[in-house]
């Protein structure tokens, strides 16, 4: 099965871009084009894509704003942020929206579509250290400052102190390997442990797993 793609951008140029590179892929197909975050809600809405590449400034109802709405409303789409820094507080807004990653504007056509079928595939396009460094450098903005760690968010209780310990080490940015390393663990018990995570946290990957560590204060920020 193709993977469709809807793309997001106010500007008809970069919309074409990204159109040509999908079309030259035998495993992608373009499912629609929108202009603006209202309309790429209602076309997410209707195609349910497997991939949005979201521009965030747009007039009107900008990407962070749609990424949230459409992973509400179609949980099984999965958004790519597309930001011009790497460490910007659009990239941070739209991982903390839902978004499985961010790409960079001038990413080389093979890290684009190699980011497209990684976020398909169910995984993140975000290397661990980033989304920490990402959340560590505007974690002013994140909420609940005076709040116990750990307390404010009650699917943390669902965790075992195996689950919540491998979190916290995801949290700071290690790999399964490392985790295991660390642990004293295997690479597959870790993989385990990291998918009971996510669905105890209910999050569809590493990086909301993240960003529930932080906004939890389960790990305080650097």
């Amino acid at each position: 099965m193709a993977i469709e793609v809807l793309v997001v951008d106010d500007q008809p140029l970069l919309r074409m871009a990204f159109t040509m590179v999908l079309d030259a892929q035998d495993d992608m197909t373009l499912a629609g084009e929108a202009d603006c975050g209202e309309e790429a809600v209602r076309l997410a809405e209707r195609l349910r894509p497997d991939v949005v590449l979201m521009d965030v400034r747009m007039p009107g109802m900008d990407g962070i704003e749609a990424t949230r709405l459409i992973s509400e409303r179609c949980p099984e789409t999965k958004v790519l942020i597309l930001t011009t820094f790497d460490l910007d507080e659009y990239a941070f807004a739209g991982l903390r929206a839902g978004a499985s990653g961010f790409l960079l504007k001038n990413a080389l056509p093979a890290e684009l579509l190699g980011a497209i079928r990684s976020v398909a595939a169910g995984d993140a396009v975000v290397a661990p250290r980033i989304t920490r460094r990402l959340l560590e450098t505007f974690a002013h903005r994140l909420p609940h400052h005076d709040v116990t760690p750990g307390a404010e968010d009650p699917r943390l209780a669902q965790l075992t102190e195996r689950e919540r310990g491998v979190l916290i080490e995801v949290a700071r940015g290690l790999s399964n390997a490392e985790i295991a390393a660390r642990l004293h663990l295997s690479d597959a018990t870790i993989k385990t442990h990291v998918s009971r995570v996510l669905a105890k946290l209910g999050v569809r990957d590493r990086v909301q797993a993240v960003v529930v560590a932080y906004e939890s204060r389960l790990v305080q920020p650097l």
